[in-house]
């Protein structure tokens, strides 16, 4: 199969970025959020089509921006309705039962003007970790722009048939460039 590797997360949603931004919604018609994971030793790389959000970035206070970025598990999308339809299934996002991932970050630390630290609880599948994500934030055209990615185990949140672990890998970079709508 292509791969059926999730991944989730999307969740990672990706997710996970955001913290950055004035105080915006995430502009969902020019941001993307996709998941990267080899499966037999070949990078795959899948979209998630729904995502929203919202940054409240303050510059001044850096540590009083926050960010919550929602994901649709079942928008993933593999290119093949065979394999989305599969990665929609209990064994992999479950998607009826967990139709969201999450991110909400707790912490944003500035390292410099452009890049930061948001830490946070991310959501998947039931299950919530603490994760760290780096952001490199971009302003241009009156937009700015928050890139980052996010190594995520697919294992940790119970996503995966067993059966495929040997041959699908189980970390799974969630990377997402998220553009404010309101700036």
């Amino acid at each position: 199969m292509k791969a059926l590797a999730p991944l989730a997360l999307a969740g990672a949603i990706a997710i996970t970025a955001l913290a950055l931004a004035a105080d915006a919604r995430i502009d969902v018609a020019h941001s993307t959020i996709k998941a990267t994971f080899r499966q037999e030793s070949v990078p795959v790389e899948a979209p998630f089509r729904k995502f929203s959000g919202h940054i409240s970035y303050d510059a001044s206070n850096p540590a009083g921006s926050t960010a919550s970025i929602d994901v649709e598990t079942g928008s993933f999308d593999m290119g093949d309705p065979a394999y989305n339809a599969e990665v929609r299934k209990k064994t992999w996002f479950d998607s009826d039962a967990f139709p969201l991932a999450s991110f909400r970050s707790s912490a944003v630390r500035a390292i410099s003007a452009t890049r930061f630290e948001a830490t946070g609880s991310l959501f998947i599948k039931g299950r919530s970790l603490n994760v760290t994500v780096p952001i490199t934030m971009v302003a241009a055209g009156g937009k700015t722009a928050f890139d980052g990615t996010l190594p995520v185990s697919r294992q940790a949140f119970g996503i995966g048939d067993p059966v495929w672990n040997d041959v699908i890998d189980d970390q799974v970079n969630v990377s997402f460039h998220l553009i404010n709508a309101d700036h």
